[in-house]
C-alpha cells in the first residue's frame, strides 16, 4: 500500500529535476552534497519545528534546487 503524498510532483517530475541539476552543475559531486546538505538541514528545521513532514527532505531540497535554478528571482539578494 502506497502513502499518497498532498504534493502534486510524480517520479518522472522528480526524476526530470534532478537531471536538470545534475546537467547545470558542472561538478556532479558537489552538487549532490549540496542537495544532501539542503536536505539535512530542511529535515532538522522540520524536526525542531514539530511540524509533520508531508514530503521527504530529498524531494524538498531537489525541488527546491531546480526551483532555484529555473527561477532565480525567486533567490533574494
Amino acid at each position: 500500500m502506497f502513502k499518497h503524498s498532498k504534493f502534486n510532483t510524480t517520479q518522472s517530475q522528480i526524476m526530470h529535476r534532478s537531471e536538470d541539476l545534475v546537467n547545470a552543475a558542472s561538478n556532479r559531486y558537489r552538487i549532490t552534497v549540496q542537495v544532501a546538505h539542503r536536505a539535512k538541514r530542511r529535515r532538522y528545521e522540520d524536526f525542531d519545528s514539530g511540524e509533520d513532514m508531508l514530503m521527504k527532505p530529498v524531494l524538498r531540497a531537489i525541488i527546491e534546487m531546480s526551483d532555484e535554478l529555473t527561477q532565480p528571482e525567486i533567490i533574494g539578494e
